[in-house]
């Protein structure tokens, strides 16, 4: 009966021993298990960001052409959107005419400073030195002969841009009649279509008239080059007159100074009309996908009206909102896997950059805890997370696309 009890205890301090044994091995498991997951920061409140490039014109224009369609993949420099470029070819034109006339009086004006220069010395000097002054005036003639022909090549040119202008006013009125007549637009835009052709045509004939008037100019400076050779000796009595000479010198200066001015005006405009003309081929400006397309053929659009957007699948990045409990020991640079939900995959990368203020300080409204009604809330910051270099290799991911990032703090 001894023997009994005396087993009854040694089983049942036995059984004490291996209860402590169960639970400082329990107990020491938790703490292990608690310090591995101490080691990490984890959040579902995530998703995948990126740059959404908005796609706009820069001038305004009748679309002829559209090359894409939402959801496609297009390359940088691929064309998008195409517009009528008529108008702006015309412009070009009519800049460049402008541009040739700056020239020219440019040139004329600037011949003029050394003749007015060489005029005052010599006839202040002496009758041979007038007379020679004189005949300087013979050769700036002739210059002014050179400049009313380059002006005639000029109104030639601008006849052609007039006439560029009747042909198109002339396409609009046979265009807009066959539309009228089905009431398919107004009849007052086609009376303003008649308009301008009549305006146009006006315009074309005014510009012939301005080439008879150069070439009658012509005329008149050949005229005046024989004129200036018979004040060669009548240079005696014009000694007087060039008294005043250094006046006239500061004036002629000063119009060439102002042609020279006229020629750099003329030859921006000539560069912001060419640009313009580029801008009516509108290209995609990165690799992306097409998406929010609200662009039609036939649409009229004007300079900053968005036509459509291109998102690029490289350089996404990863914005999680994670406590402000959880930024303890959260560091930049500290490693982060990422699972997608989309995928079952497990993405890599690294803590880029921790927000300056919480989500609630960037909203609308932000909250104003000064009113005395105020409650608790734990706030979340916004982390950026950088994916390593060759994770979205196949493109999978997109923006807007929840994940659940995990970052190694310790």
């Amino acid at each position: 009966m001894a023997e009994v009890q005396a087993n009854t205890k040694n089983n049942k301090v036995l059984g004490r021993i291996l209860i402590v044994f169960a639970l400082l091995v329990l107990i020491s498991g938790g703490y292990m298990f608690w310090l591995h997951l101490s080691r990490f920061e984890s959040t579902d409140d995530a998703q995948v960001d990126g740059q959404v490039y908005a796609i706009s014109s820069r001038v305004s224009g009748h679309v002829i052409d559209v090359k894409v369609e939402d959801e496609q993949q297009v390359k940088a420099g691929d064309v998008l959107v195409v517009l009528d470029p008529k108008d702006y070819e015309v412009a070009v034109a009519k800049a460049r005419a402008d541009l040739a006339d700056a020239v020219a009086t440019y040139s004329s004006s600037r011949s003029d400073v050394p003749i007015t220069s060489v005029n005052t010395k010599s006839t202040l000097t002496t009758a041979n030195s007038a007379r020679l002054d004189a005949s300087a005036g013979v050769s700036g003639s002739e210059q002014q002969l050179g400049a009313a022909r380059a002006r005639l090549s000029t109104a030639q040119a601008n006849v052609r841009v007039a006439q560029a202008n009747f042909t198109k006013a002339q396409q609009d009125v046979e265009r807009y009649k066959q539309l009228v007549s089905k009431d398919e637009i107004s009849k007052q835009q086609y009376d303003q279509a008649v308009a301008a052709q009549e305006a146009a045509h006006a315009t074309l004939d005014a510009q012939n008239a301005q080439v008879m008037e150069a070439a009658q100019n012509i005329s008149v400076a050949e005229k005046n080059v024989e004129q200036a050779r018979t004040r060669v000796e009548q240079a005696d009595a014009q000694i007087q007159a060039a008294l005043t000479g250094p006046q006239q010198i500061q004036v002629t200066e000063a119009k060439a100074q102002s042609a020279a001015a006229k020629v750099e005006q003329q030859r921006a405009l000539l560069d912001q009309a060419e640009l313009n003309l580029k801008y009516t081929t509108i290209l995609a400006p990165v690799d992306g996908v097409v998406g929010k397309k609200n662009v039609a053929i036939g649409q009229n659009v004007s300079a900053g009206q968005e036509l459509m957007a291109v998102v690029p699948l490289d350089n996404l990045w990863i914005t999680a909102n994670f406590k402000e409990t959880q930024l303890q020991k959260m560091r930049v640079g500290q490693e982060v896997k990422i699972k997608a939900d989309a995928y079952d995959r497990t993405y890599t990368g690294k803590v880029q950059r921790i927000a300056g203020a919480s989500g609630a300080r960037f909203s609308l409204l932000p909250p104003e805890n000064a009113t005395g009604n105020y409650v608790k809330v734990v706030q979340r910051i916004p982390v950026r997370i950088a994916l390593d270099p060759g994770q979205d290799s196949e493109h999978l991911l997109r923006e807007g696309m929840s994940v659940t990032p995990t970052v190694q703090v310790q």
